[in-house]
C-alpha cells in the first residue's frame, strides 16, 4: 500500500531585483516514489498560472542542507543558518526559492522514517517506470 504525506511551506521566491516574494510551497513524498521529493506550487506562483511540481533525488535534498549539491536543473546549497536555496532551470527561466532550513530537515525526518535510506524498493520503481514508458507492456 502507498502511503504519501504532504508538508506546508513558506518559500521566499528571490526575483531579479533581489526582492523577496514570499509563496506557498508543498512538500510532497511517496511511498510509491521513494527515491524522490516532490515540492507543488499553486497556479498563483507560477508565470502560467497552471501550478507546478518539481521532482528530484531526497539525497539531493539531504545533501543540499550541508553543502552545495546538485547540477543541471536543480542546485540546492545552505545559505546562512537558516536558509536554503533551491534553484530550479526550465526552458522558461530560472527560479532561485528560499526555504527555511528547518523546515526541510523536519520534511526529510518524516521521509526517513517513512522509509529509510537505503531500504528504498528500488526494483518496484524500475517496474513502475519501465511500465508506464512502455505502456503496461
Amino acid at each position: 500500500m502507498d502511503f504519501t504525506f504532504t508538508q506546508p511551506a513558506l518559500v521566499r521566491l528571490i526575483t531579479a531585483g533581489d526582492h523577496e516574494v514570499p509563496v506557498t510551497a508543498t512538500l510532497r513524498y511517496t511511498t510509491e516514489d521513494p527515491l524522490a521529493v516532490f515540492i507543488d506550487f499553486p497556479p498563483e506562483a507560477t508565470l502560467d498560472g497552471e501550478g507546478a511540481t518539481w521532482t528530484f533525488a531526497r539525497s539531493l535534498l539531504d545533501e543540499g542542507l550541508g553543502e552545495p549539491a546538485g547540477c543541471g536543473d536543480v542546485q540546492i546549497w545552505p545559505c546562512g543558518w537558516g536558509r536554503t536555496v533551491l534553484e530550479f532551470h526550465s526552458p522558461y527561466g530560472v527560479a532561485l526559492l528560499q526555504f527555511g532550513t528547518p523546515a526541510l530537515r523536519r520534511f526529510l525526518l518524516r521521509s526517513y522514517a517513512v522509509v529509510a535510506a537505503g531500504q528504498e524498493d528500488v526494483e518496484a520503481v524500475v517496474e513502475r517506470g519501465l511500465s508506464a514508458l512502455f505502456g503496461g507492456v
